[in-house]
Parts: structure tokens; sequence; C-alpha cells
């Protein structure tokens, strides 16, 4: 047994119309229309073919445009910036980086053996240690570098089978000849 959708009354299909001729998101005018298209009878596959939305999110707004109206159908996403560093706060993470070295400011609680350049651990232990930010990603930390003007470097190879010794003995003796 199928349960009959209600159709849209001519003054709730109006109400629809002008609310997607008039707004300017896509997001919502893609639920205006899915909402009508389904008010006027529309099966969901169709209104998933011309609209690109879900069975699920189609069912959702129909059940949310029933309940409260027009208005439910507005995106309600809040947007802007979740950053957990102030423009305040990254000023200061800026400065600190470009004035002094890890191994001022840490001492021996560096990630590097010699302390002198910023590593991903060691911006890490500063954020947590001035501000109590955590990230939880790597890329989170390399976002902070580069917004401090810093680039991204490989770290040097050694070649651990390369005796410095014969290297020295070598351009010695190519400075001979």
């Amino acid at each position: 047994m199928t349960r009959q959708r209600k159709q849209l009354s001519e003054t709730q299909f109006c109400k629809l119309k002008m609310a997607y001729t008039q707004s300017k998101k896509a997001e919502t005018r893609t639920r205006y229309q899915a909402v009508r298209l389904y008010g006027m009878g529309y099966e969901a596959s169709e209104i998933s073919e011309i609209t690109g939305c879900s069975y699920t999110s189609l069912l959702r707004w129909w059940r949310e445009y029933r309940t409260d109206g027009v208005e439910a159908l507005q995106d309600q996403r809040r947007g802007g910036n979740h950053a957990r560093l102030s423009a305040a706060q990254l000023a200061e993470v800026r400065e600190r980086l470009h004035r002094y070295s890890p191994a001022q400011l840490f001492g021996d609680q560096v990630a590097s053996p010699d302390g002198q350049f910023w590593t991903l651990d060691d911006v890490c232990h500063g954020l947590q240690v001035w501000y109590g930010v955590t990230y939880g990603s790597l890329a989170s930390y390399r976002n902070v570098l580069k917004r401090c003007g810093f680039s991204y470097q490989r770290t040097e190879r050694i070649y651990r089978s390369r005796s410095e010794l014969a290297v020295a003995d070598f351009e010695a003796e190519i400075e001979k000849n």
C-alpha cells in the first residue's frame, strides 16, 4: 500500500516559486525547486535527475517544508572561519617564528638536532605551549607555517654508505691533477 502524498496548493506553489526566483544561493534554490517539483507530483527519481539531490535529502526537505514552511528550506549553514588561532595570535606566531629559532625558545626540547630551523613538531609544541591549540592533522601545521611566510622544504638526504674521508681524499686527488 503506497501512501498518497499531498499536493501543493496554488498559494504554496506561488510562495515557493517566488522564493526560488528571489534567492541568490544555489543550494537554497535547489531545495525550493525540488520541493516544488515533489509537491507537483513528480517522481523522486525525476527530481533527483533534474536537481541532483538525493532521495533522502528530498524527503527531509519536504518534511521540513510541511512543518515549518518556506523558511525551513533556507541554507542554515553559518560559514565563516573556524580557525583556532585569531588574526592577532597568528601575527604573534609569525613574529616569534621569524625572530627566534626553536632552540632559543625551547632549549633542548626541539625536534631537529641543532634547533636552527622550524619543523612541524616544533610548531606543534609551540602552539600547544603558547595557546593550548592542538590540530588533528599535520596539514594544519603546514598551513600555519605557510600563513607565517615559511615554505616547505624537504630534508637533505644523507647517504650513510658515503665516507666523508673517502670524499675528501677524492677531492684532494682532483685538485692535484
